[in-house]
């Protein structure tokens, strides 16, 4: 495993929103993460979008956290340290890149025994063919599902304020300069519990630039949850670079649904800019 540089790009706000309270009680052992990476398109540059994942992390006081670049052929023994597991990954079709049927079943394994699971960003466009995979997320970028306009500002609007990664956020919050995932491949409804949505507003498409566009737009999950054994998963859709990850929106949410998926609670509290 390697570990990444702390970088000064991402999460203050959320290790901030942590210093606010005073007297500090004995805090609980920190959370263990591990962050799966080292493959992902040229547009979805891992080796600095980590680095951001885990300084978010660590910013919260909540995790401690590693990296590997190379899952291929981990097992059981590899995950058994850890409480979730962050995927920033995607193997560009290459078959060579696919972590292999050991691996792969000894993350599924690890969270259908209890453990928690974060998908990040384009990881869902990540292991197509692999029905298990596509289970887990929920959500998929897929060939013929999965697009997005040109990145821009929006805003998230949060469905559920009773879910306790999402209790306490304002109903809407800004989403700066980022990509809108749309018309992703879904699972049956029911299997998935969405959080947040965005508008994904079609005239800002071409004409024929995408996937066929139906009505004005349409509300688009951004962040949601799947139950998967025993296990507990997280997905955002949101943060596709360094600047993206900057959103307070963004850092806040990843922090907290983080924190649910490796505990089932969430003790990383809102800062003021998000209630």
């Amino acid at each position: 495993m390697k570990s990444f540089p702390t970088l000064a790009l991402a999460g203050a706000v959320v290790g901030l929103a942590l210093g606010q309270s005073g007297a500090q009680a004995p805090q609980p052992a920190k959370l263990q993460v591990l962050i799966i990476t080292g493959q992902n398109t040229t547009s979805h540059d891992w080796r600095s979008t980590t680095p951001v994942l885990r300084k978010i992390l660590e910013d919260s006081g909540r995790f401690e956290v590693r990296v590997t670049e190379e899952f291929r052929g981990a097992g059981a023994d590899t995950l058994a340290p850890y409480d979730v597991v962050v995927v920033n990954y995607y193997e560009n079709k290459r078959a060579d890149l696919r972590w292999g049927d050991f691996a792969d079943n000894a993350l599924l394994n690890f969270v259908r025994a209890g453990k928690g699971l974060v998908v990040y960003h384009f990881s869902l466009a990540a292991f197509e063919g692999w029905t298990e995979y596509e289970k887990i997320c929920a959500g998929n970028w897929r060939p013929t599902n999965g697009h997005h306009s040109a990145r821009h500002d929006f805003t998230v609007t949060v469905q559920d304020h009773d879910h306790p990664i999402t209790r306490g956020l304002k109903t809407t919050f800004a989403e700066a300069n980022d990509e809108l995932y749309a018309n992703l491949k879904w699972q049956p409804a029911g299997a998935f519990h969405v959080l947040a949505t965005a508008w994904d507003d079609h005239s800002l498409y071409r004409q024929g630039e995408k996937q066929p566009l139906v009505g004005p737009g349409i509300a688009e999950p951004m962040l949601w949850t799947v139950n998967y054994g025993k296990g507990r998963v997280f997905v955002t859709a949101m943060g596709h670079d360094t600047e993206a990850m900057k959103n307070a929106g963004f850092a806040v949410t990843l922090a907290r649904g983080t924190e649910w998926a490796a505990s089932e609670k969430v003790t990383i509290p809102v800062p003021p800019e998000l209630k």
